[in-house]
């Protein structure tokens, strides 16, 4: 199929595609996301802080730290002085995952960059615990925030990461956001070089890749032992 015909302006320069009556979403609201495996909860340092810590303390070696801006922690005193002003913040918009089996806080994930007038957030400060990483209430997790975020009109959602960060950019590739690029020396962090790996969902893949989500995440797409019938990535969906 060969690409549209681009528009032109009345000097016969390219211009992009019209947004017609484009109105800037709101600001995502701190309310709970509730899913059948998890809920996405507004962090409460004193309510989450620690089942936070004791879940991500079973990380001993400190492996889900390494490409994060912060942590590992020492002590549980020490996370909580790092923890507690996150509440507050408004950017980056901080969520705890829960377990609702056990009502017990698993893992971190925020909203951050946030543009309204754009159409434009990206999630990032994910931190997982090892009871949280690659499995279904994981994925869920990532869908009501992002199903979150295109309800409320956001033209585009970006995912970026280490570029040596390989689960993270497997993870990203997985639920459905598309390699844009790399940005070169992009940062410092922890006293070193990152180079950015982008990536991003837009509104227009958004309904087909919802569609997707909710058949992976049907109680039918898993065996009695909890194994996928078939993967979110596989096309058989």
């Amino acid at each position: 199929m060969s690409e549209p015909t681009p528009r032109t302006n009345e000097l016969g320069q390219p211009i992009g595609r019209a947004v017609p009556d484009w109105r800037a979403p709101p600001r995502p609201p701190r309310h709970a996301l509730a899913g059948r495996l998890c809920r996405v909860e507004p962090l409460d340092a004193a309510r989450h802080g620690k089942d936070l810590y004791a879940a991500f303390a079973a990380d001993r070696e400190g492996r889900m730290w390494t490409y994060l801006f912060s942590g590992p922690f020492a002590t549980e005193s020490e996370f909580h002085e790092w923890l507690a002003p996150r509440q507050a913040s408004d950017d980056p918009l901080f969520f705890t995952i829960v377990d609702p089996s056990t009502g017990r806080a698993v893992g971190l994930a925020s909203y951050l960059r946030i543009d309204p007038a754009h159409g434009v957030i990206e999630v990032g400060h994910i931190a997982f615990s090892p009871q949280l990483q690659r499995t279904p209430a994981a994925t869920e997790a990532m869908y009501l925030m992002m199903k979150n975020v295109f309800d409320l009109g956001y033209r585009r959602y970006e995912w970026k990461c280490d570029a040596l960060n390989a689960p993270s950019r497997r993870a990203a590739e997985r639920l459905g956001f598309k390699h844009e690029g790399l940005f070169r020396q992009a940062i410092v962090y922890k006293g070193r070089n990152r180079d950015t790996a982008w990536y991003s969902i837009i509104d227009g893949e958004w309904p087909a890749m919802a569609e997707r989500f909710r058949r992976w995440l049907d109680p039918g797409n898993f065996d009695a032992d909890g194994r996928q019938r078939a993967s979110l990535s596989s096309g058989v969906l």
